[in-house]
């Protein structure tokens, strides 16, 4: 085996192991052997800077071994105040709503009361009150209306007729009487056929021609004649 074959291609000359061979007077394992020259200064601005154990922005992964700390005694007292208080503000908005609902509850009853009587006096009043009906003169078969002064006793009178049994009797021409009576609460004008009524006198009612002249003044039992045919004009 030749030198070069020892040393290998590149010159370098062989050591009988895999690395190069270290400077002259330190051994392979880095520390110089006693007795031998110590490795060139260098100085510390020139020395590469070390690296720390926990390199900073490293994260470091917790177990979970760790317990939470128990709350203080003060921690614990705020907590109970606080919820005290919330137990108290839920209290106070219940017997608010309960307050308001039984305001309402009164005044509902204070107002259906107060309708319920205003009814009843308007219904009594209403019942007490006399209607207020037309009269209407027509034919004695109810059936054309005719004018207001045929149905008048008085006028009858002053002219030939007369009234009996709820009828009035006009002279014709010719001789003879036509029969007239009154309708009440029918409508119509005079030549044309009647449309509703009755020839039944309405009790306890204000009763008056088309023309304003009353035949009946009704209210509370009380019943007179009119002040041109009374009675006599209807059956």
């Amino acid at each position: 085996m030749t030198e070069n074959d020892r040393s290998g291609t590149s010159g370098t000359p062989w050591t009988g192991s895999d690395g190069p061979t270290p400077p002259s007077g330190v051994p392979s394992s880095g520390v110089p052997a006693e007795g031998s020259a110590p490795p060139p200064y260098v100085p510390a601005s020139e020395q590469p800077p070390e690296q720390p154990a926990n390199p900073r922005g490293r994260i470091r992964q917790q177990d979970g071994s760790s317990k939470p700390r128990p709350p203080t005694l003060a921690e614990q007292r705020a907590r109970a105040a606080a919820q005290q208080e919330l137990i108290a503000a839920d209290q106070a908005r219940e017997a608010e709503y309960l307050r308001k609902k039984k305001v309402r509850k009164r005044l509902l009853i204070g107002g259906g009361v107060t309708v319920g009587v205003v009814a009843l006096v308007a219904i009594g009043y209403a019942a007490l009150s006399p209607d207020n009906v037309t009269a209407t003169c027509t034919t004695s078969d109810d059936v054309v209306v005719a004018d207001d002064n045929n149905c008048d006793p008085t006028y009858a009178s002053s002219h030939g007729g007369y009234s009996s049994g709820g009828f009035i009797y006009m002279p014709i021409v010719g001789g003879g009487y036509s029969q007239y009576r009154y309708n009440y609460g029918g409508t119509g004008v005079v030549g044309q056929k009647v449309s509703g009524g009755t020839t039944v006198k309405p009790p306890k009612a204000n009763i008056s021609t088309r023309s304003g002249t009353s035949v009946q003044r009704g209210g509370f039992g009380v019943s007179s004649g009119g002040s041109k045919s009374g009675t006599s004009g209807g059956s």
